[in-house]
């Protein structure tokens, strides 16, 4: 049986053991359905993967003309893919130039009065040029005797591969059906092996192109296709199918606002004491005293007390409050919860009578504008005003207060969810914020809410209130710890005991006891794999020829040549095909060459952070 698997498997490396070797004997012969042989090649076989197969797809014939210029370009498509070519076309232009995505057109052997096309696909799906400035083109260069000598001939692989590329990237682009296989170079042609490979529709607008501009919507469609397909909501909903028992809990996170206008009198009001309130929209004036002239009688001097009341609701929404004046005829103290903070006619600090004689023959008046709003915090406080008359006067005190009833909203969230989302047995499976699905299945769709403004309070005080969320609705998918455990008791056992040539094993018994067991032990041959695919490395000499909207890059240098740089997979006895021309640089083995090209990133990167713009937007 050992010797079947290596067979098996040395036939099989045969067939698969580089991709070389995958092309010829598998791609290419599949999409241009033609046979496929097994692995023993007791067998063939012609797959149908592909809708339609051709053997070419787009052949294209190119002739250079005694100015370097590409005189004359044929271009031979099997348009519907029968097997038969059904459409020839010459461009209508000489080459004197190539781009990545189009051609250049200048007087021949020049590089003067250059026109520059992009190529395009017409209604009729048929190729075409189509003018366009130079900088909506990319990767151009010169092949004409302007630039150099048999440019064309020297290198007509990369040209007609350079060439061609452009024509069938224009195609795939206008029709996505279309695959390529393979690219065959003969002399001055090239050969492309095609197939329609994605979808046998006529119409070239497939709906699953559309996951190139919007790949989120993948998970969106993936799982409306799941929900209505039985089989799969069978085998989800089973044990098997999840691989363990499962509980979905649902939960959500409210963004709960409430807008509060309270009146005035909510935020402060005089609950006892006091002979007047004077309130003027959002302000207030609470008076205490007898103010009329005389209105107090007294003896040689007579303590006359007067006590206020205010009650404080939220102390947060007082904006201001002051000890806005006091008099007196003939002495006054003003106190906040036994605390003194006024006084006269000159310094009274004592509860006891006026330091000096009480007849003033006169009133006082005081204009403190003392701040009271660090004493008026939330609750009762007690404003006293302490008259001395000695024949007779008068008392009074004003407190100002200003205070902000203005809308407010207070926000709360509520998560419902914190208990389930630190439950490490649970995952987040699916979730809506406000409507939007944000996660389906487990796997986050990439969508994101917009923040919102909704309009609260009513109509007696709407308020705009913006927020990245107000509603998160969640499903999260636990594992339940009953589901029973399969025992890996065993194989444990032989992991921890074994040996390279010595195998250990434990048995449980009918009686309930284990018995131990070892034996001999060898791991047959695995054979050697290689550590990749031998590549070489090579460079042929080419001339500068790029060009750019100022001209061929080449004019512009001391020594308009430089190289082009190849890499071949290397033959079966470790050999590098080196083509015509090409220096070997790196010998066959597992080469790279990531450092150098991280080097040359950052080197562009560098320099297109060093570019600054000084002519006209482009």
């Amino acid at each position: 049986m050992e010797e079947r698997a290596r067979a098996a498997a040395e036939a099989s490396r045969a067939k698969t053991s580089d991709s070389d070797a995958l092309r010829q004997n598998y791609v290419t012969p599949g999409l241009a359905g033609q046979q496929i042989s097994t692995v023993d090649n007791s067998r063939t076989f012609a797959p149908n993967i592909a809708c339609q197969k051709t053997a070419t797809m787009m052949e294209v014939l190119v002739q250079p003309a005694s100015s370097g210029d590409l005189g004359k370009v044929t271009i031979a498509r099997d348009t519907d893919l029968d097997g038969t070519v059904d459409s020839t076309a010459n461009l209508p232009v000489p080459v004197s130039g190539i781009c990545a995505n189009g051609v250049v057109s200048c007087e021949p052997g020049s590089w003067n009065n250059c026109s520059f096309f992009r190529w395009d696909v017409d209604a009729a799906k048929k190729l075409k040029l189509t003018s366009v400035d130079m900088p909506k083109l990319a990767g151009c260069y010169c092949l004409n005797n302007s630039c150099g000598t048999n440019l064309a001939w020297g290198n007509m692989a990369s040209v007609l591969r350079d060439l061609g590329g452009g024509m069938i990237g224009a195609l795939t682009t206008a029709d996505p059906r279309y695959g390529v296989a393979e690219a065959l170079i003969d002399g001055p042609s090239i050969r492309y092996v095609g197939a329609q490979s994605t979808a046998c529709s006529t119409n070239p607008d497939l709906p699953q192109t559309a996951y190139r501009a919007n790949p989120a919507a993948i998970a969106s469609d993936a799982y409306s296709a799941s929900t209505s397909n039985s089989v799969f909501q069978a085998l989800k909903g089973s044990a098997i199918g999840n691989g363990t028992a499962l509980a979905f809990r649902h939960c959500s996170i409210e963004r709960r606002v409430t807008v509060l206008k309270p009146s005035a009198e909510d935020i402060i009001s005089r609950t006892a004491g006091g002979y007047w309130t004077i309130q003027n929209g959002s302000s207030f004036d609470f008076l205490m005293g007898s103010p009329a002239d005389n209105s107090l009688a007294g003896g040689r001097c007579t303590l006359v007390d007067f006590r206020m009341t205010l009650h404080v609701t939220d102390p947060d929404r007082i904006v201001d409050a002051r000890l806005a004046e006091f008099f007196a005829d003939d002495w006054a103290q003003v106190r906040i919860d036994g605390q003194l903070i006024g006084s006269g006619a000159s310094a009274w600090t004592t509860l006891g009578l006026p330091p000096s004689k009480c007849e003033l023959k006169k009133t006082f008046y005081s204009y403190p504008n003392l701040d009271l709003q660090p004493y008026l915090t939330a609750g009762d406080h007690e404003i006293w005003l302490r008259v001395a008359v000695a024949s007779g006067g008068e008392g009074f005190a004003r407190v100002h207060v200003d205070v902000d009833n203005s809308c407010k909203t207070l926000e709360q969230v509520v998560d419902g969810c914190g208990a389930i989302a630190s439950d490490p047995q649970c995952r987040l499976d699916s979730e809506l914020v406000d409507g939007v699905q944000t996660w389906i299945n487990g796997v986050a769709t990439g969508l994101r809410p917009l923040p919102q403004t909704r309009i609260l309070g009513g109509p007696s005080c709407p308020t705009d209130l913006t927020l990245d969320f107000f509603l998160k609705d969640r499903a999260y998918r636990c594992t339940v710890d009953d589901t029973p455990k399969p025992d890996t008791s065993r194989g444990a056992y032989i992991i921890d005991h074994s040996t390279e040539t010595m195998l250990a094993d434990r048995t449980l018994q009918s009686d309930g006891s284990y018995a131990t067991s070892t034996r001999a032990f060898t791991l047959p041959d695995r054979g050697s794999v290689p550590a990749c695919e031998p590549v070489c490395k090579t460079r042929a000499p080419k001339a500068n020829s790029e060009a750019a909207p100022d001209g061929v890059v080449g004019a512009k240098q001391n020594l308009p040549t430089g190289y082009d740089t190849f890499f071949h997979a290397c033959t079966a006895d470790n050999q590098c095909p080196a083509g015509p021309g090409e220096e070997v640089v790196s010998a066959c083995g597992c080469l790279d060459d990531f450092p150098e090209a991280v080097v040359m990133m950052q080197t562009v990167r560098l320099a297109g952070a060093d570019m600054v713009c000084t002519g006209s937007v482009q």
